[in-house]
């Protein structure tokens, strides 16, 4: 349950980057600043030092790190209740019981009586 829920988030957050930077403008975009307009020669460059997208990139990149790695860590354990093989699913046949005997009673029970010796004098 808790695996299923991590993928889902895992697959919303690699979606979501993606948009996030397809969203931003790289640092040449700008028309005006291949001709020395604007405030290009400033410290951080035109942008200023981030901008909400970059900074929402880095916390979704983040996030995306963390959910790898617990991805990874639970891939690494196994499953109790998970069966090693599809064998192991597959329902066990009922024994076959011969008609004479008692299906309800122990094994050494079951086995049918010898008959009684026959008369000596006979």
């Amino acid at each position: 349950m808790l695996r299923n829920l991590l993928m889902v988030l895992h697959g919303f957050l690699s979606f979501a980057i993606v948009g996030l930077v397809l969203l931003q403008r790289g640092k040449g975009a700008d028309a005006g600043a291949g001709f020395g307009a604007g405030a290009s020669g400033t410290v951080f460059g035109a942008r200023g030092s981030a901008t909400f997208f970059s900074k929402m990139t880095a916390v979704l990149a983040t996030l995306f790190f963390m959910s790898s790695m617990s991805l990874a860590w639970f891939a690494t354990r196994p499953l109790a209740e998970r069966p090693s093989s599809v064998v192991d699913t597959l329902p066990l046949p009922a024994a076959e019981v011969p008609a004479g005997i008692d299906s309800d009673a122990p094994p050494a029970l079951a086995a049918p009586e010898p008959a009684p010796p026959a008369p000596a004098g006979e």
